[in-house]
């Protein structure tokens, strides 16, 4: 899905914001790449076919989104921040061996019965974020050791 289609244009329209070249393409970009990028990694990937992005623009087009229920900001680990356009309910993981975030299924009403919270208050989101080592790792490290 390139940047400037119609649904991308109909994506940012349906959550409130005006399609612009910078937003359309940030948004684009989200969209075909399900990697959770960073800001860092989305601005040097724009950057090439847009010479006058600024990052200042990258990260408040990412800010918007967030407000808007457009994207999800992600903050797994203190040494970055990333970004999910997939808004659903869903768990993250963090593979500190190889740095990759997956995206874990998670039942809504399951987390619901897990979240306890005290009387007269209200959550409107839930994060739930796991660390650990993924499949692919722990393969990696199971060979070694029977190296």
């Amino acid at each position: 899905m390139s940047a400037q289609t119609p649904d991308t244009v109909s994506y940012l329209i349906d959550h409130g914001i005006k399609p612009s070249m910078q937003r359309m393409a940030v948004m684009g970009y989200l969209m075909t790449h399900r990697t959770h990028p960073t800001a860092e990694e989305i601005y040097s990937a724009l950057h090439v076919s847009m010479p006058t992005l600024s990052k200042t623009t990258v990260y408040n087009t990412l800010k918007l989104f967030t407000e808007q229920g457009a994207a999800k900001q992600l903050t797994i680990d203190e040494r970055y921040v990333c970004f999910d356009y997939d808004t659903s309910d869903h768990a993250h993981f963090l593979c500190k061996d190889c740095g990759k975030v997956f995206d874990i299924p998670i039942d809504k009403e399951k987390l619901r019965e897990l979240t306890v919270l005290p009387e007269g208050f209200e959550s409107n989101h839930t994060a739930l974020y796991f660390r650990g080592r993924c499949k692919h790792c722990c393969a990696k490290s199971q060979r070694r050791a029977q190296c």
